[in-house]
């Protein structure tokens, strides 16, 4: 077990009872990343920012530098001399990933034109490819918008991870891998969550930038 996930279960005590499900999800995004995958997350309200939160994670360095390669900084200095060191001192390197939380011109014409239930699914029907990740965020597991997108995900062989709390909803059904915490009151989820998404991050970025 990785020590970020060793140290997590330290810190809450309560979240040893899924910690066999935050290694599965770990390992499921290690996979899709080897692979040249991107991450999807998506959710509403607290869970929107959540999902911004973990892209900002990934896309930049969290606690490592994530340097980009001599030969690029060099190409960057051949071409633009000392104003191109800069891209080599500030560029880092990242994972992909997106919020589909994050594109509100094309959401509210979405749900406006068209249907509401369908924003998030129909940003993934155009961008997404079979061995990409969709992670979604649902405090209850009954958010629609969630359902329906994890829905589409399993039609394009994408794989699914749920984070929420113990009841699951009924996107527990649709999910390859669920992340419960122990709890059913909305901001005590939303407490163990933002714990569980940093330990993620931090083990991604220890297993490609270490």
């Amino acid at each position: 077990m990785s020590l970020f996930l060793s140290d997590l279960i330290k810190r809450y005590p309560k979240l040893s009872l899924i910690k066999d499900s935050v290694f599965e999800a770990y390992s499921m995004l290690e996979h899709s990343f080897i692979n040249e995958g991107t991450l999807f997350v998506c959710g509403n309200g607290g869970s929107a920012s959540d999902a911004d939160h973990i892209v900002g994670e990934l896309m930049k360095g969290f606690k490592l530098k994530r340097q980009i390669e001599e030969s690029l900084k060099n190409e960057f200095i051949s071409r633009y001399g000392e104003s191109g060191k800069i891209f080599g001192e500030k560029l880092q390197k990242g994972l992909k990933a997106v919020s589909l939380a994050g594109h509100p011109a094309l959401s509210t014409a979405f749900a406006n034109d068209v249907d509401s239930s369908l924003v998030f699914a129909q940003q993934l029907f155009v961008l997404a490819k079979k061995g990409d990740v969709l992670l979604g965020i649902s405090t209850s597991g009954n958010s629609d918008n969630i359902y329906k997108c994890m829905q589409l995900a399993n039609v394009l062989g994408i794989k699914t991870i749920l984070l929420t709390g113990d009841n699951g909803g009924r996107c527990f059904e649709l999910a390859n891998c669920a992340i419960k915490v122990p709890e059913s009151e909305t901001y005590l989820i939303q407490e163990y969550h933002l714990p569980i998404y940093h330990t993620l991050c931090l083990m991604l970025e220890e297993r490609f930038y270490a």
